[in-house]
């Protein structure tokens, strides 16, 4: 069996406003503020490195594709088309997760590079993709999380905060505060409820472990997720998650994929030990009690779920099955 090698190159800095200010925003960025944030995407490539490590697989990293050999099993991980843009064998291999945002916007991936599977996160994502590339085209992988580094702290009874909400609203912001978040706030305020809040992408990995060893419950809102890492992160430290789920896609790109109305879900990896889930402020209001007097008992088990399914070293097994299966 040849040997595991992993591609993962982020897009690269574009001039946005003048001609060559994808030098000087880089650095205004970081001056702003301060060292760059991991992304998902980042996470996904250093979780699934960091599993390997731990079951002992060797794997070449960013290797150059011109140094492939006949029966090496290649996986590019990167973000957009020039992660590919270099790949002149016929070799094939395998790709996914971060390519491109939706498969319209590259329908002949397969034509144009020999690709055998497209990687996603997890079912319902996955199903986009098949319609588009075919049934048997498309591998679910999710990535492993860390369950060394995403520990429970101090028993629940002894956090100050009764939950920290999550919020990660991407889209018609104005009319989700409105309808959903401030009302959540406003209803744990009158019911006595303390609570803490992040925002995605604007606070450091260690804020959320500080603030998830903090709290006894988490609320999750975030319209749809291929997989969530952070809310998987939460499940790891034992903390239950009360999430917002849709069920559809609320993406305003929907219309450019001509793709407007598709099934999705926040927490694709969840079961009745992790938490519950609510579809708008109606039904958070209506669970709420139900989901405190839950976490109260004890009820759920959110880290036995993570255990079960997601650590790191059975995902990046996993991910040497799929690369065998495909390229071996």
């Amino acid at each position: 069996m040849g040997r595991i090698c992993l591609s993962y190159l982020r897009e690269p800095e574009r001039d946005r406003w003048i001609p060559g200010d994808r030098f000087i925003r880089p650095i205004v960025r970081r001056l702003l503020r301060g060292r760059p944030r991991p992304s998902g995407l980042d996470k996904v490539v250093i979780n699934l490195c960091l599993g390997l490590d731990r079951l002992g697989m060797a794997y070449e990293l960013n290797m150059p594709y011109s140094r492939l050999r006949p029966d090496d099993m290649p996986a590019v991980l990167g973000r957009g088309r020039q992660c590919l843009s270099s790949y002149k064998t016929k070799q094939p291999l395998v790709a996914g997760i971060g390519l491109m945002t939706h498969p319209s916007e590259w329908p002949t991936l397969f034509n144009d590079y020999p690709v055998v599977s497209y990687l996603q996160h997890s079912e319902w994502a996955a199903d986009v993709y098949r319609r588009y590339f075919g049934p048997d085209r498309c591998d679910v992988w999710p990535v492993g999380i860390d369950t060394e580094q995403w520990l429970p702290s101090s028993p629940a009874s002894s956090r100050p905060f009764d939950f920290l909400i999550y919020e990660k609203i991407r889209w018609d912001r104005a009319h989700h505060d409105q309808t959903l978040v401030a009302p959540i706030s406003a209803l744990l305020a009158r019911l006595g409820f303390s609570s803490t809040t992040l925002h995605y992408g604007f606070y450091e990995p260690a804020d959320f472990h500080a603030a998830l060893a903090a709290s006894k419950a988490m609320i999750f809102l975030s319209s749809h997720e291929s997989q969530g890492i952070a809310s998987g992160e939460a499940l790891a430290c034992d903390v239950p998650v009360f999430a917002w789920d849709p069920g559809r896609c609320l993406d305003p790109e929907r219309s450019a994929w001509n793709d407007v109305d598709f099934p999705t879900t926040s927490v694709p990896y969840f079961d009745e030990r992790c938490g519950a889930r609510f579809a708008d402020f109606g039904e958070f209001e209506a669970k709420l009690p139900i989901f405190v007097d839950s976490v109260r008992r004890g009820a759920f088990a959110p880290r036995d779920y993570i255990m079960d399914n997601l650590t790191v070293e059975k995902c990046s097994s996993h991910f040497v099955e799929i690369l065998r299966r495909r390229l071996g």
